[in-house]
Formats: structure tokens, C-alpha cells, sequence
């Protein structure tokens, strides 16, 4: 299973290289969808990580695959240019997935 980053700014995909994750630099709401569908049809990613920019470029085709496929996972990631407290994207993260509130 390989994780693949889609990010709208290069800084973000130089760390995701830096950590061994492949990925693409986009921007514009028809390169998200169009990458969307070539990476839900490659059995070889399970996780998907994406820019909070990205994902609210297009928030109904990401909820909708997040809804209806079971791979890969879909997650939204903070960046520098992100308006999300990421502390506070933390915590939700992990009291979602353990079910307890930090």
C-alpha cells in the first residue's frame, strides 16, 4: 500500500518527497477531479493525502468518494497556507479515531 500527496503548493510536496511519498502539484478544481480518478483507480495507493485548499475545491467529489469507496483512505492535511488550527485538526484526528475527546 503506497500513500500519494495531491497539494496545491510545491513546499508541502518537497516535505511529503523528503518523506518518501510520491505526489503532484495541482491547482485548478478540473486537475483535482481529473487526478482524483487516476489515483481511486491505482490498487497500489491506500491513502491519499490532500491539501485542505484542494479539498474544498471540490468538497462534493471528495465526500462523495469518501462515501462510496472503500480505498484508498482520503485525508485532509494542513499546510502553511491552510486557515485550519492544526492543533485542533490533531486532537479532532485522534478523538475521532479513538473515540476519546482530548
Amino acid at each position: 500500500m503506497k500513500f500519494y500527496t495531491l497539494s496545491d503548493n510545491a513546499d508541502t510536496m518537497v516535505g511529503m518527497r523528503l518523506a518518501g511519498i510520491e505526489g503532484e502539484v495541482i491547482h485548478s478544481h478540473e486537475e483535482v477531479l481529473q487526478s482524483l480518478r487516476r489515483v481511486m483507480a491505482d490498487p497500489e495507493i491506500g491513502v491519499v493525502l490532500m491539501t485542505e485548499k484542494l479539498i474544498n475545491a471540490c468538497p462534493q467529489a471528495i465526500y462523495r468518494y469518501k462515501l462510496t469507496q472503500k480505498r484508498p483512505l482520503i485525508v485532509e492535511v494542513p499546510d502553511r497556507h491552510g486557515s485550519g488550527d492544526v492543533s485542533k485538526m490533531i486532537e479532532g484526528y485522534v478523538s475521532e479515531a479513538i473515540g476519546v475527546k482530548l
